[in-house]
């Protein structure tokens, strides 16, 4: 059957790679701007949103974040993160999430003087309240970054472990590759692995596969995020696979989930065009990949168009889409039987009755998340 915008919206879905202060509404910008007194390039806004989508479409990862500068400005007082935070959950409630894991960095919200754990306390308050009143289940990663000095990343490792019972999840590195190798930062990973706690990396998106080697080997990454640079380690002969490096090797046997962020990667230069991008070459050699928006204002993204960009340019179908979804769920930090009560409380639920209603023949077994 034809894979509609609507039918892929009306997919229940698994979101694990998105940044929260590159998701803002621009509407928000505008009124937190206006609130304290910020200068934005424009308080238009549509004439906003085309400034943020224009600046993310120039090929080049550090060019790209520099929108951030904008959307962290007006998010530096509790009120105002707390209601980025449960705006985001509204947002993607009404795309079809059913659990998110959103990323952020404390770093870049003390400019009025909060603490760290003042700033964690206000997202945590704000994601809350989303649930609340829209039921999508949410984790928290806390990021430091490549380019800060690696004592602050402890920091920042530290902290995410401190609030591991209230909803943080997670400890990832973020930030601009290019001359920051992840193995500067190994006092904060080894760290969050004394206190058995989960890392991802952002790692091959603007550098080679030497730095997902890096985030592996060096940090004990349990996900890659972005990894499009993987594609290095693949021998492809005709446009096909026909050999597989030991270092993607180790990611395809070990079942190491990539967040992959199709449209963003094009925006940042990581790929060419979508024909360019591995995905496909990932998903036919079953590796463990996930479909994510990474920065829903910046690249003008939601998971239900990553989805149709899966079907339109790779040929995916209902059964991959839900397997996709399964995956992703697996591969979230949420404890095991936390996860498990997503996939058949929810997931497995969700695509039988969304079968149902399109008069679908439904399957004996749902498709095997690999």
């Amino acid at each position: 059957m034809k894979l509609t915008r609507e039918v892929l919206h009306r997919m229940p879905k698994v979101l694990l790679h998105d940044h929260l202060d590159g998701g803002l509404r621009p509407t928000t910008v505008i009124d937190l701007a206006g609130e304290y007194g910020i200068e934005l390039p424009t308080t238009d806004e549509a004439d906003l949103e085309k400034w943020f989508h224009e600046g993310a479409m120039v090929g080049n990862l550090t060019q790209y974040l520099q929108g951030f500068a904008a959307t962290t400005s007006v998010m530096q007082h509790t009120d105002a993160i707390e209601r980025v935070a449960e705006e985001m959950i509204e947002d993607v409630a009404a795309d079809g999430v059913v659990y998110v894991e959103t990323r952020f960095s404390p770093l870049f919200h003390r400019e009025a003087g909060l603490r760290y754990d003042q700033v964690v306390e206000a997202v945590i308050k704000g994601l809350e309240r989303g649930r609340e009143n829209h039921g999508v289940r949410w984790g928290l990663v806390i990021c430091a970054m490549r380019s800060m000095d690696p004592m602050t990343s402890l920091e920042m490792a530290e902290l995410a472990v401190a609030f591991r019972s209230r909803g943080v999840v997670g400890f990832d590195l973020a930030g601009d590759e290019m001359g920051h190798p992840p193995k500067d930062h190994l006092d904060a990973f080894h760290f969050v692995q004394r206190e058995n706690f989960n890392i991802t990396v952002h790692a091959g998106e603007a550098f080679g596969k030497e730095s997902i080697w890096q985030a592996l080997q060096y940090c004990g990454a349990h996900r890659i995020g972005h990894g499009t640079r993987l594609r290095e380690d693949l021998f492809l002969d005709h446009g096909r696979v026909a050999g597989i490096g030991s270092l993607a090797g180790y990611v395809l046997d070990k079942r190491i989930p990539i967040e992959i962020c199709l449209t963003s990667n094009l925006h940042t230069g990581a790929a060419r065009s979508y024909a360019d991008h591995p995905f496909r070459y990932f998903f036919d050699k079953r590796f463990r990949v996930t479909l994510n928006t990474d920065n829903r204002l910046m690249s003008d993204v939601s998971m239900t168009s990553e989805y149709e960009v899966a079907v339109n340019e790779y040929g995916l179908d209902f059964n991959d889409l839900e397997k996709i979804s399964i995956n992703s769920m697996k591969s979230s930090f949420l404890p095991y039987n936390q996860r498990l009560s997503v996939i058949y409380d929810t997931l497995k639920p969700g695509f039988a009755r969304l079968r149902e209603s399109l008069g679908m023949a439904p399957l004996s077994t749902s498709p095997a998340a690999l």
